[in-house]
């Protein structure tokens, strides 16, 4: 974590990265403080931005998605920050256009890429056009793009996206003492 946070924030995060839609009543029996602890605790961790934002992980498959894509980007040359603004007008412009599939994409390195884009799409035809959509970019000098595809109506499953164990591990770090939280 960036910052410092003590234990009691921690475990209100902890609390709220596993159930978003509990009470601040609920969560302040949970972790034995008042509820306007909890309250005044949550606000200030809303203000220092350590939550973003409340939301709920739906099953995408039972809401049409089929396929969910990690899709690795290399750019062949240093991007300007003049061709930074001018791929986030595009973006923002598409997003004004109707629904965007991405739900992350960021820059970062590894495995010979520059970036990742972690997309649901309802079909293969939509994935496609989600990859046409990447290669628009010309500017950017994209070398190549490789995806790992996630069929969402396997059923074999072996861990879906939930936040519920990093919750738990950040939890586990603060009980083993490992420098998170202040006097």
């Amino acid at each position: 974590m960036k910052g410092r946070i003590k234990d009691i924030e921690l475990k209100i995060l902890s609390e709220l990265m596993k159930n978003s839609r509990i009470s601040d009543r609920e969560l302040a029996k949970k972790i034995g403080v008042s509820q306007p602890t909890v309250s005044r605790i949550r606000s200030k961790l809303e203000k220092e931005g350590y939550i973003r934002e409340f939301t709920v992980i739906p099953d995408l498959a039972k809401l049409g998605y089929s396929i969910m894509a990690l899709t690795f980007i290399k750019l062949g040359k240093a991007t300007s920050s003049q061709d930074v603004e001018k791929a986030r007008e595009i973006a923002k412009e598409s997003l004004k256009n109707g629904p965007f599939e991405i739900v992350m994409l960021e820059r970062g390195m590894g495995l010979g890429h520059s970036g990742l884009a972690i997309s649901v799409h309802r079909d293969y035809s939509s994935y496609r056009k989600f990859i046409a959509w990447i290669n628009q970019f010309t500017f950017l000098d994209i070398e190549r793009t490789e995806s790992f595809l996630i069929d969402l109506n396997d059923k074999v499953r072996y861990r879906p996206l939930t936040f519920r164990t990093l919750a738990e591990h950040l939890l586990a770090k603060e009980r083993e003492g490992i420098g998170m939280s202040e006097a």
